[in-house]
């Protein structure tokens, strides 16, 4: 099952997608800006091999829900994030804030 719905997160709007897989779930809150994923994203990728796209996210492991991903600290984040004051064990919810 998959599930997308609008989040809000002081006053701004984020949309969530949640897709319910076989032992695990692929969890991610997004803007036009960047976004911050579960465990399944690949920042050495995004740092290393596209890195020309400039990719703004970040990601938390161990989470299951679409709050506990807001909540969690990031456990990785790529080097555009950085450059806009995201850093690795700041919660999802304040980088979600760094991207508007």
């Amino acid at each position: 099952m998959m599930n997308l719905s609008p989040i809000e997160i002081d006053g701004h709007t984020f949309l969530s997608v949640s897709v319910e897989l076989p032992k695990t779930n692929l969890l991610v809150v997004t803007n036009d800006k960047g976004y911050i994923m579960c465990g399944a994203l690949d920042v050495a990728l995004l740092n290393e091999k596209l890195k020309d796209r400039k990719v703004i996210a970040g990601r938390a492991v161990g989470v299951k829900t679409i709050e506990q991903l807001i909540e969690a600290p990031l456990e990785s984040v790529t080097y555009e994030a950085e450059n806009l004051g995201i850093k690795k064990g700041m919660t999802g919810r304040d980088a979600l804030l760094k991207m508007i």
